[in-house]
């Protein structure tokens, strides 16, 4: 449940749920339901029925918990409980959804809550829709699970409580530990349960105590095996994972079958209310071509049929057959638009990408207006294309401190060997200058403008694994940056980079190398900004290893 940014109007950084088909990979929907978010976050989600319409219900980075069609990703209700992200999952009880979290509330400036809602209402959670709740229970990390009229949940302090479901009464309390990360699992009558102390249970819960039935200790008293994830339960097995292992808890024997699925089907009188156009996200190369399809819903959800629709495009050019075929257009020009799809009154798009090979040689100078070019991910808004001392180029804006530090990426995540230039410029007030940077195959180059240095970088937080020089650099003055990345036929990724004033000639000596051992293979190339004040890029290249 992190921030994450596209192109076109999923360009501005918000808080996304996605859906996948497991056996192509292809996009099925995104949806955008949430405000600003204030964390990344790591609710699991859940998927039940309620009233016959099977929801996906997850807690988002924004501090409230959103409940999703699960075929379509359409909004069904969503509950706001918490100044910061929300880390807990939900569990279900009939029509009955119980939701937590250990952060500031947003009606007070207490921490933490437990809270039952009616999962069948629609639109925004009030205080007509809310059970009962208790606050100040600090159940940041661990997700409760239900057994019955009796739930359980665990808060940070590694305390395990029994409250009625009904009434959110306390029925009781059993310390197992200093702190907690990991989920309770309930599987034969039984609570499994790893602590941050190394220590895992099996729990027999009753109505008005717990009894341990066993305590173990991973790994030892001076390097115990902390446990932050919960254990699964699959066909007759219990999984366990430590910071150290992985265990198996079960009889040696065959695992037993897996569950039958079930389906829901609709009505055959079910009427339409939901058209979706799958795939629904997509980068094509010029002269590709791709079969949509349009997929009908009705009101709860559920899938009706494959419909017949008349079949249109917006901002793309190609051909486009009736049966939902499209052909990008072969000329080797960059595109971003929609495929739509429209079944009487319903209609869908899908969103595609055409990115072109290399090489490529842009300076900004045909792009109309102020506009990036259509295909970046996360450029609009933050960057714009302006007139600089008689020439346009791209500049990252100062505008917005949440968006200071941003990453621009302009072509497929699956390429590889490849380099990439560009001339960039800084400005500095207040004695601060930015930093500038430019991305190949998930390696940075990056200039730092206060730190007066030059590093390349493989995955920013990883510090210890950059390579880094000094290099004293100006305001105000243009420099070429160069980055190479190769894939080396013994697995390993060899990254080196280049700086020099732009008005001078390219030195014949790299200025920073780096060979990893742990690479990365593929990735966008793009551009990285990081400043208070404003940060310049011209005569942007990209091409293939020579």
């Amino acid at each position: 449940s992190a921030l994450t940014a596209g192109w076109g109007n999923q360009a501005r950084g918000s808080q996304r749920f996605m859906a996948f088909d497991k056996k192509t990979g292809e996009t099925v929907w995104v949806s955008s339901p949430g405000g600003r978010p204030f964390d990344t976050t790591y609710a699991p989600p859940i998927v039940a029925a309620v009233n016959g319409m099977r929801l996906f219900i997850d807690g988002g980075g924004d501090g409230s918990v959103h409940a999703l069609k699960l075929q379509t990703g359409e909004p069904v209700w969503k509950y706001e409980i918490s100044k910061r992200g929300i880390n807990t999952g939900v569990v279900l009880k009939g029509t009955t959804a119980v939701v937590s979290h250990g952060e500031e509330n947003l009606d007070s400036s207490e921490m933490g809550l437990l809270a039952a809602i009616d999962a069948t209402a629609t639109g925004n959670i009030g205080k007509g829709q809310i059970k009962w709740s208790v606050k100040g229970f600090i159940g940041e990390y661990s997700s409760p699970v239900i057994d019955g009229d009796r739930l359980y949940q665990i808060d940070n302090g590694a305390n395990l409580y029994a409250f009625d479901i009904a009434s959110g009464k306390q029925l009781w309390k059993l310390n197992l530990g200093t702190i907690q990360k990991s989920s309770p699992v309930l599987g034969d009558g039984k609570l499994y349960i790893g602590t941050e102390s190394g220590k895992f249970f099996i729990l027999k819960p009753g109505p008005d105590r717990c009894e341990i039935l066993d305590e173990h200790l991973l790994g030892s008293e001076l390097a115990p095996e902390a446990v932050i994830g919960s254990v699964a339960v699959s066909r007759g097995r219990v999984y366990l994972v430590s910071s150290d292992a992985l265990y198996c808890i079960g009889k040696k024997t065959t695992a037993l079958p897996p569950p039958a699925e079930s389906k829901d089907s609709p009505p055959p009188d079910s009427p339409a209310t939901h058209l979706q156009v799958v795939p629904t996200e997509l980068v094509l190369k010029p002269g590709a071509s791709v079969h949509f399809h349009c997929r009908l819903f009705d009101a709860e959800g559920r899938f009706l049929r494959e419909g017949r629709a008349s079949w249109s495009l917006e901002q793309l050019r190609g051909i486009l057959l009736e049966n939902g075929q499209f052909t990008a257009a072969a000329d080797g020009a960059a595109q971003a638009g929609q495929v739509k799809a429209t079944v009487e009154q319903l209609s869908g798009m899908a969103r595609v990408r055409v990115i072109p090979p290399l090489p490529w040689n842009e300076n900004f100078e045909s792009l109309p207006g102020d506009a990036v070019p259509a295909h970046w991910i996360n450029g609009a808004g933050k960057f714009v294309v302006r007139a600089i001392e008689g020439n346009k180029v791209l500049v990252k804006l100062a505008d917005n401190p949440f968006t200071k530090r941003a990453r621009a990426y302009m072509g497929p995540a699956d390429w590889s060997n490849y380099t990439v230039e560009a001339d960039v410029r800084a400005t500095e007030k207040r004695r601060q200058m930015g930093d500038a940077g430019v991305i190949a195959q998930r390696y940075a180059l990056i200039l730092f403008g206060n730190h007066q240095k030059l590093e390349l970088e493989s995955w920013q937080p990883e510090t210890t694994r950059t390579a880094r020089v000094p290099y004293a650099w100006k305001p105000d003055t243009w420099y070429r940056l160069k980055l190479q990345v190769q894939n080396l036929a013994d697995g390993k990724v060899r990254a080196r980079g280049k700086i020099w004033p732009a008005s001078e000639a390219e030195p014949s000596a790299w200025s920073i190398e780096k060979l990893d051992p742990i690479p990365n293979r593929r990735g966008s190339p793009g551009l990285y900004a990081d400043a208070t004040n404003e940060i310049f890029f011209d005569n942007l290249k990209v091409r293939s290893n020579q």
